[in-house]
């Protein structure tokens, strides 16, 4: 037994994973949990609420959240539900306008809020599209509507410069824009007692809960409209200054031409009036809008939209207004034109309409730039005092009126030419002798400058006097109109009888009340520029009456067929022919020999008359050539007295230069005037005023047998 060998080991593979006993696994797993688990202490078993309190906040957030989706997805597809056609949003007014065209047609004033047609994103010049879009909202394309970048940015910006949030920069994309071009949806209605002015403080109104409303519309309108649906209403309602609704009109008002023709220059100055239309409008300042609009060709360079070349080619060649643009002529005009139609065609016009009137910009011109000129060569610098202007044609036609020295930017400015109610002084006393020439008197005829008194009931004794305080004599009825002489018109118009003469100057338009004493013949009356030039035109026309008009004829937009056509011009004859054609050559002799001589223009025959009221208070001059007739009056708007200045100095200096540029290249005609026979005298005497209560016919008598058989 003890040589007996135990059999070896059978030979196995080792295990290449080892696993624990079956009795050990559940100990290691108690280990591995106790390395794991974090001690046990106070302040886990505090915590737990907490951890609570976030799962149900997360949950209830969640849900919140998705209910708050639901609910704004609903909102927007109210609103989108709600959205008309974009084609019905473009026009945005609540009124029409009107636009006014010069005696060759051509534009020269808007009034009412201007919509110059429709213009889209695929028509306009993508120069001013590039420019708006690198303005206003370089994320146009890509965003939902709203773009919390912006706003917060915006935000930032505005606190930053110590104003609230939404104070200041608004961070609103082209979308939100539109939103509030819209008011949200609510349209303007009068009959809520809200202005338009206020409707669109309303509109404006920049609360957060407008915010979040003008948010939650715009998103509505990215659902409705497409891109270019939602940049097209943008373009048409938006408001550019001038009265200007749109980019169409804006362009037409500034530059005289459509939006689809716009250069990178032009498009830059429209899009830069979308920040404060009224600050950097062109008409206002084109410095500081050309200044804004170099600003955005640098944004369209920055962003692509231009080439470096192109954006030099934009700086260095500015945008210019349009010749009428510049010009801003005939503000004063239009607005006495507005008054001549109805209000419901005019100032309160829900159509566009067109105005075709009797405007002519060279002459209004003509007249700005006479009226600068003597102001800043003949008046002392800081000098307050006012002058107007009129310039019209033989049969009322107005071609120019100048309300006041200022001359730019007047709409809805005191018109002096219109609206001041002055006397006229000497300018009368043409409706004085025009009644004696008509009652037989000739230009010749004699009267007396002598001492006069006459006794005026209820006032007593009333002396008049000479300007210069000194008496001639004798003198010829032409003499006494060229020096202006104040006692020879008193005893004309006493001969003739004053209700005769009130009778001439009435017929030939002056409406104002006319004084009823011997102080008729001073021109103590009162009466506007507009009424006395028009009253001289009577004298040019042949002896007709005229009624001054600016309105040729006045249609809709697009129709071909007037509404109304022209009110005024000449009426009924007041004088004779021949009585006019006298009396036209005696204020020929008031400017080639007498007190206007300051007006008289070099081979060019013109008539006129000088005035100057009590205390020089007012100065007039009013004549005519054979082509115009112009008036011009000067005083302060206080009724302050003048100094230095009579009718024969300023007003003449002004009519003279007015008149030199009116009649440029107009080749010289004669004056409608009849030079009167030799002076009648019997016996070496001359012949004798009417006595009072002697009428016409009898005093024609007497005259020819005094000059038969003497006194």
């Amino acid at each position: 037994m003890a040589g007996k060998r135990e059999a070896p080991p059978r030979l196995v593979a080792e295990k290449r994973y080892k696993s624990e006993p079956k009795t050990k696994r559940p100990a290691a797993r108690k280990a591995r949990a106790k390395r794991a688990a974090p001690p046990r202490s106070g302040a886990g078993i505090l915590l737990w609420p907490f951890r609570l309190v976030l799962r149900l906040a997360w949950w209830i957030g969640l849900r919140i959240a998705v209910l708050g989706l639901i609910i704004l997805a609903l909102a927007v597809g109210y609103y989108a539900a709600t959205l008309p056609p974009a084609a019905t949003l473009l026009d945005a007014r609540a009124r029409g306008s009107v636009t006014l065209l010069d005696r060759d047609g051509q534009v020269f004033a808007w009034r009412g809020e201007q919509f110059g047609g429709q213009i889209t994103a695929d028509t306009v010049s993508p120069n001013l599209k590039n420019a708006i879009i690198a303005t206003e909202d370089k994320r146009f394309y890509r965003h939902l509507g709203i773009s919390p970048r912006g706003v917060l940015g915006a935000i930032r910006i505005n606190m930053r410069e110590g104003r609230g949030p939404f104070q200041g920069h608004g961070g609103s994309t082209i979308t939100q824009q539109t939103a509030k071009l819209l008011c949200l949806g609510t349209p303007y209605d009068p009959a809520t007692g809200m202005t338009e002015a206020e409707y669109e403080a309303d509109c404006r109104r920049t609360t957060m809960a407008r915010k979040a409303i003008e948010a939650i519309y715009a998103m509505a309108l990215e659902a409705r409209f497409s891109k270019d649906e939602i940049l097209t209403i943008y373009l048409n309602r938006a408001y550019l200054g001038a009265g200007s609704r749109g980019f169409e009109a804006a362009a037409q008002r500034y530059f005289g031409k459509s939006a689809a023709e716009v250069n990178a220059a032009e498009g830059a100055m429209l899009a830069g009036l979308l920040v404060a239309p009224s600050r950097f409008a062109p008409t206002a300042d084109l410095e500081r809008a050309q200044n804004r609009a170099n600003l955005i060709v640098g944004l369209m360079e920055d962003q692509g939209y231009l080439s470096a070349g192109e954006a030099a080619d934009a700086r260095a060649n500015p945008a210019r207004l349009s010749a009428a643009a510049e010009r801003r002529a005939g503000g004063y005009f239009a607005d006495w034109v507005m008054d001549q139609g109805p209000a419901y065609l005019t100032r309160e016009t829900t159509e566009d309409v067109i105005v075709e009137t009797t405007f002519d910009q060279r002459i209004q011109t003509a007249a700005e730039d006479a009226l600068a000129f003597i102001f800043e060569t003949k008046v002392r610098p800081g000098s307050e005092a006012q002058a107007a202007i009129v310039v019209m044609s033989a049969d009322g036609a107005v071609r120019a009126m100048v309300g006041g020295r200022k001359t730019r930017g007047v709409a809805g400015q005191f018109n002096r030419a219109i609206q001041a109610k002055r006397q006229t002084g000497s300018a009368f006393k043409p409706f004085i002798f025009a009644t004696a020439l008509e009652m037989g008197y000739s230009p010749n005829d004699l009267v007396r400058d002598e001492p006069l008194t006459i006794d005026v009931p209820g006032s007593g004794p009333w002396t008049p006097r000479n300007y210069t305080n000194e008496f001639a004599g004798p003198v010829t009825m032409t003499y006494a109109l060229q020096q202006s002489l104040n006692i020879p018109a008193v005893r004309v118009s006493e001969t003739v009888g004053r209700e005769n003469v009130k009778s001439v100057a009435e017929g030939f338009g002056i409406t104002s009340d006319l004084a009823d004493g011997p102080s008729l013949a001073l021109g103590v009356s009162e009466s506007t520029l507009l009424e006395m030039t028009g009253a001289y035109a009577g004298i040019l026309n042949g002896g007709f009456s005229v009624t001054p008009y600016g309105l040729n004829q006045l249609r809709i937009k697009g129709d071909q067929e007037a509404l109304i056509g022209q009110e005024g011009g000449m009426g009924a004859r007041v004088i004779s022919e021949e009585a006019a054609r006298q009396l036209v050559y005696m204020m020929h002799k008031v400017v080639a020999e007498g007190t206007g001589r300051r007006a008289a223009l070099p081979e060019r025959q013109v008539a006129g008359k000088t005035g100057t009221t009590q205390a020089a208070r007012d100065a007039w001059f009013l004549g005519f050539s054979a082509d115009y007739v112009a008036g011009v009056w000067m005083g302060y708007d206080d009724n302050t007295p003048l100094t230095g200045v009579s009718g024969s100095g300023l007003p003449a200096e002004i009519w003279h230069e007015t008149m030199a540029r009116v009649h440029e290249g107009l080749p010289p005609r004669s004056l409608p005037m009849a030079a009167p026979e030799p002076p009648r005298v019997a016996q070496g005497t001359q012949r004798r005023t009417r006595p009072s209560g002697t009428s016409a016919t009898e005093q024609l008598i007497i005259d020819v047998l005094d000059a038969i058989f003497g006194r």
